[in-house]
């Protein structure tokens, strides 16, 4: 065999859900008795997304609506589709391929390409290197359809077509109808060749060869009695050339391809170049992910804090190293220590903005070594940017000279800086801003990330709408002027009814709140608010408002507000006060 000449390996995994869902359970507490279907939604129906092989011998197949399918097989038992779960799994899977070539990249949802030119040798050969393939899968309980060949369209349509049934066009729609006379003498038809529903192409099949292996260089004596589906055209092109009669991808292989072309598209021709080889179609592998991380071995274990501390400043410039190479900053950091007795100590910190700097990192870990147990000692230390974010260069001007100076990458990283520290380079308000964000890591470490939070003026003229609070670590400080608006009250509640006369909008004299009589002193206002027209909010729907500032002859001041009414009746209410 030509080494140079590219030799493809596709893998497609057709109970892929199901058989994931067998696992998890044999791992669980308990098991799953009895036939197991995996369904999801499609188009507001409950449907089978994956079967078992038990499920698939009681006669059910994927794409069945679940009512008929419980109909045939009332012991079916179903779990749930999980996407997110089973692309995980498959990111697993294709993480196992590497093991036979460098060159692995998946087909979602169920399916794996593998470029195996210049591999198979390393494993006996072609066949040897199947069969190891296949006892792999067999281990892991995984059914598979594999297929060898020169192009990846030609191994895709052999490892899920190979052995298939060609699908028969209804009989009135073909090309080559059958004669009068042949059409009397033949066998009663089944009820699909008269015009009903035609059978699923790319079904599974039991019988169906496994470890299917094209010979160099005959892709289209391999591909030629496949169905048009193995090309992997669209479901409409498919339909409309069985109904033509192409049945076979030799079919169209000797059509005219002009004519081909415009009757359906260049799609046809393209998927056809790209099995047969006379168009290249390259495996990209997916690339590995970023992945920051440090650790270091120790000789003898430590238990002092100052031993932790310094191994730590060895790591710190090595992650930190790693993180300005890439132009990324750490977000949250995680230092495990892996004790003597096999427990694992784990201190995680977070930043209120990313950043690659030794010295912006180091005073969050200092705070949080101290609740580490060494136990009987610590063996290894390792430490993680769990979470990173991109940093971008920043133009800024240096403090001592009029001109703007050189932009700092990633946001003034701490070899870009010069030694006079961060505050001798940048900018007074760069300056602050950093000491502010120290602040806000420090706070999160003390009292949680979350519980560290910063207003933001809203875009609305409610009350209740006039702020928002954000996370000070997620979010930005507001940059533009706070928006003029009315005074407004320090501590806000929801609407509380007042005693007062009804129908009269002017402030009362004397009105009953919280179970007490008040006496109107001063009343300003009033300042009528009306709802969002485009916005149902149920604590609206009494209609517009004419707030006022009360004061009572008790030195209370409160904000109070008339509802002229609307989908509910309106009033006097409290809304707030000083």
């Amino acid at each position: 065999m030509d080494p140079s000449r590219r030799r493809i390996l596709s893998l497609w995994f057709p109970r892929l859900a199901a058989e994931r869902a067998l696992r998890l359970a044999r791992g669980g507490a308990a098991g799953l008795a009895g036939p197991l279907a995996v369904v999801g939604d499609q188009n507001g129906a409950q449907v089978i997304v994956s079967l078992a092989a038990e499920a698939e011998a009681a006669g059910l197949t994927p794409g069945q609506p679940l009512r008929d399918a419980t109909a045939m097989c009332p012991a079916l038992v179903t779990v749930p589709a999980d996407p997110a779960g089973e692309a995980a799994f498959l990111t697993g899977l294709r993480r196992w391929a590497g093991k036979f070539s460098p060159w692995v990249a998946e087909e979602p949802p169920a399916g794996l390409v593998v470029d195996l030119t210049g591999c198979a040798h390393l494993f006996g050969g072609e066949a040897a290197l199947l069969a190891q393939v296949e006892a792999d899968c067999a281990a892991l309980g995984l059914s598979l359809r594999a297929a060898i060949a020169d192009t990846p369209g030609a191994a895709w349509a052999l490892s899920r077509h190979a052995g298939q049934g060609v699908p028969v066009a209804r009989s009135g729609d073909a090309i080559q109808q059958e004669a009068h006379a042949t059409r009397s003498r033949a066998a009663k038809r089944r009820g699909w060749e008269k015009g009903g529903v035609l059978p699923v192409a790319g079904a599974v099949a039991e019988a169906g060869p496994r470890g299917v292996i094209a010979p160099p260089g005959k892709m289209r004596q391999a591909l030629g009695p496949l169905p048009v589906a193995a090309l992997r055209l669209p479901p409409e092109a498919v339909e409309g050339l069985v109904r033509l009669g192409l049945r076979q991808v030799e079919d169209i292989a000797v059509l005219p391809r002009a004519a081909l072309a415009r009757r359906f598209g260049a799609m046809v021709l393209r998927r056809l170049d790209q099995a047969l080889g006379l168009e290249p179609e390259p495996v990209t592998p997916a690339g590995a992910p970023l992945h920051f991380a440090a650790r270091i071995s120790l000789p003898d274990p430590i238990g002092l804090l100052s031993d932790v501390e310094a191994a730590v400043d060895r790591l710190l410039p090595v992650l930190c190293a790693r993180l300005v190479r890439h132009g990324r900053g750490a977000r949250r950091v995680r230092l495990q220590a892996f004790r003597a007795d096999g427990q694992v100590e784990v201190a995680e910190v977070g930043l209120a903005r990313a950043s690659d700097r030794v010295d912006r990192i180091r005073p969050l870990l200092w705070m949080k070594l101290g609740d580490l147990d060494a136990g009987f000692g610590i063996d290894m230390l390792r430490l993680e940017a769990v979470l990173t974010e991109p940093l971008s260069p920043v133009q800024h001007r240096a403090p001592s000279a009029g001109g703007a100076g050189d932009a700092l990458p990633r946001g003034g990283a701490g070899d870009a800086l010069p030694r006079g520290g961060a505050s001798a380079a940048l900018p007074r308000e760069a300056a602050g801003d950093a000491a502010l964000d120290d602040l806000i890591g420090k706070l999160g470490v003390r009292l949680g990330t979350e519980a560290v939070t910063r207003f933001h003026p809203g875009e609305s003229h409610l009350p209740e709408k006039g702020a928002q609070v954000l996370a000070a670590a997620w979010s930005r400080p507001f940059a533009g002027p706070w928006p003029r608006r009315a005074a407004r009250p320090l501590m806000m509640f929801r609407p509380e009814p007042l005693g007062a006369p009804e129908g009269d909008p002017t402030p009362p004299a004397r009105f009953r709140w919280r179970r007490r009589e008040r006496v109107t002193r001063v009343a300003v206002g009033p300042e009528r608010i009306a709802p969002e027209w485009w916005l149902d909010d149920p604590d609206w729907r009494s209609g517009p408002r004419d707030y006022w500032w009360v004061e009572t002859e008790e030195g209370e001041r409160l904000w109070l507000f008339y509802a002229h009414g609307g989908e509910v009746s309106g009033g006097w209410f409290c809304h707030g006060g000083d």
